[in-house]
């Protein structure tokens, strides 16, 4: 366990900053898995707005640091991609 006040605060802030990135990352993951059902399901609409709201969740999750600006272009880059096989 630290002793020092700075190394104290340092582990509440990453305990903090480390649950804002899992809320966001969980965030992310499940407008993920609501584009894939849909796809699988065959629905282009449906697809097509959760892929819309997908692509919003992966991009404010970019902004803020935590993925990667190619993590994220991989991301909405597969999700458009499974969307557009949809006959």
């Amino acid at each position: 366990m630290a002793n020092i006040k700075s190394a104290k605060k340092r582990i509440l802030v990453n305990e903090t900053k480390a649950a804002r990135n899992k809320a966001i990352r969980s965030r992310v993951k499940t407008s993920i898995k609501k584009v894939n059902a849909a796809v699988a399901a065959g629905d282009k609409a449906a697809a097509q707005a959760a892929l819309l709201a997908a692509t919003s969740e992966i991009d404010k999750a970019t902004s803020k640091g935590v993925y990667h600006s190619n993590t994220s272009s991989r991301k909405v880059s597969r999700l458009s991609k499974a969307v557009n096989s949809i006959a």
